[in-house]
């Protein structure tokens, strides 16, 4: 049995120096095929190099919808050349973060665009963050990205509604840790509903670790956890839910 993380953060500062431990217990746990997502230009830099020497790990990039307003400049142009080389295989992630009052709103719609333009140019998915600000996504994307164009909905975390008004855009959507949380009954009842070949996996590495392993550093090996809980929800094997999440992700993202 195989799993996909869909969304992991390996080349950042908290991962990386231990990343050989971490790629051999996810290989030790089923979890041959890693997206990493880069968010600066030195995650990118180390993510290149994670690629050429662990098989199964591929990488994308944005700058995050927290820190456009102070490296969105800077770093947009890094990810374009990236993106237009064919040095990554999902652009993001990006999008709308409301959660945080101090964030520009205004900035983070307008970095958004310009990486749904990229993604577009590119033929490229994206991938999105979004939190408090999905009829803000909706309406932006509704005008900005092509309606047959590919997208996840990166650690899913709102409510039935606007998951069916995720997946009626024919978007993935992508459930991490948080499902397995004691107080997460409304999110399962997300994973109950959402179709088998619309759901990602992923565990958004070293955040968000499953019940058993919270207050740890989170790592791919302890997907397992949430894809248990995700096929128990859903009446399913563990099986079919690991076959199906990895063969969307890899359909999503052409590896």
């Amino acid at each position: 049995m195989h799993y996909f993380d869909s969304h992991a953060h390996l080349s950042g500062p908290e991962i990386l120096p231990h990343i050989d431990g971490v790629m051999q217990r996810a290989k030790l746990a089923g979890v041959t095929r890693v997206l990493n997502i880069c968010t600066d230009p030195q995650t990118l830099k180390d993510g290149l190099v994670l690629e050429k020497k662990f098989n199964g790990l591929r990488n994308a990039g944005a700058t995050t919808p927290h820190d456009v307003e102070k490296e969105g400049e800077e770093c947009f142009s890094i990810f374009r050349e990236a993106a237009i080389s064919g040095k990554l295989v999902a652009v993001g992630e990006t999008g709308l973060e409301y959660f945080y009052k101090e964030l520009d709103r205004k900035i983070q719609q307008r970095f958004l665009i310009r990486y749904l333009h990229l993604a577009q140019e590119c033929s490229l998915p994206v991938i999105f963050h979004c939190r408090e600000a999905f009829a803000d996504l909706f309406s932006i994307t509704d005008g900005e990205y092509a309606k047959n164009a590919s997208a996840v909905l990166h650690c899913f975390t709102g409510s039935i509604q606007e998951a069916e008004e995720v997946l009626s855009r024919g978007w993935f959507l992508s459930l991490s840790g948080i499902v397995t949380f004691k107080k997460s009954e409304m999110l399962r009842e997300v994973a109950k509903i959402a179709p088998l070949n619309q759901l990602l996996i992923e565990t958004d590495a070293p955040y968000l670790s499953p019940q058993s392993k919270r207050g740890k550093p989170n790592e791919p090996a302890y997907l397992p956890e949430t894809a248990k809980v995700i096929a128990e929800v859903k009446g399913i094997s563990l099986e079919e839910l690991a076959k199906a999440t990895f063969s969307n992700a890899a359909n999503l993202f052409n590896i």
